[in-house]
């Protein structure tokens, strides 16, 4: 870790091998965003924020499977930030990059909450980028309104290792379907009117004023807000169980 760098645990960090791991080790989140930033802090990890430049112009329509898409930019967004600290600094490069990518995608309404996602209709997802106006914020809502929108993150994790290229990519995606209310003209157009959708994929972010549009979330509150915590967390437990040198080189 490089010298006058804290270290990423924050005091209230629970002591299980995955998080334990990162004590002492240059831990690097490749986002600007602060939700994510916050959601880690609320789990004990600080990690030194540098956001990625890549300029996350994918084409969704390239992958046969519409998941791998915010995998794909995420695992972009790491690799850049980890090769630009390591040749900026290639004694003092980061131990873990994390990279994320959430994106809002249509779902067909479920069966039941009990159906798994494999067993769900087979209709092509679409994605839901951020609205172009206020016009578009509002169509956008007219469409979900009583209906169902996946939200989806993709989560690389970038750290050195001896062999070529110098570092491994491991990632996971996360999955959450959003329930919309059967909310009346007035709200919704009053939701678009506070601008609070304009800047947010699906034209709606349910940890602010958007949380009065949503009925029920089945899967991680956290992944809705943009980084999937807990399977984080799991993850790194695995990686420490499968692999005695992560993040060890």
């Amino acid at each position: 870790m490089p010298p006058n760098t804290p270290s990423p645990l924050l005091p209230h960090a629970l002591h299980v091998p995955g998080i334990n791991k990162l004590a002492g080790k240059h831990v690097v989140l490749a986002s600007n965003s602060p939700r994510r930033k916050e959601i880690l802090q609320i789990f004990g990890l600080a990690p030194e924020v540098v956001p990625s430049t890549f300029a996350e112009d994918l084409s969704s329509t390239s992958f046969e499977d519409i998941h791998e898409y915010p995998v794909a930019t995420a695992t972009h967004k790491a690799v850049e930030v980890y090769e630009r600290l390591v040749l900026a600094d290639p004694e003092n490069g980061p131990d873990l990059v994390i990279g994320a990518d959430t994106v809002v995608l249509t779902h067909a309404q479920p069966i039941s909450s009990d159906v798994a996602y494999s067993e769900q209709p087979n209709v092509r997802q679409e994605l839901l980028e951020k609205p172009e106006d206020k016009s578009d914020n509002l169509r956008m809502l007219q469409d979900l309104n009583g209906s169902v929108c996946e939200v989806v993150t993709g989560v690389s994790l970038v750290f050195p290792v001896l062999t070529s290229p110098g570092f491994a990519i491991r990632s996971l995606e996360e999955r959450s379907l959003v329930y919309f209310s059967d909310n009346s003209p007035n709200l919704l157009k009053a939701y678009v009117d506070s601008g609070e959708g304009l800047d947010r994929a699906g034209g709606f972010a349910v940890q602010g004023l958007g949380g009065l549009l949503v009925r029920k979330i089945e899967g991680d509150y956290h992944n809705v807000v943009g980084f999937p915590a807990a399977s984080f967390f799991r993850f790194l437990d695995l990686l420490v169980e499968e692999d005695d040198d992560f993040l060890e080189v």
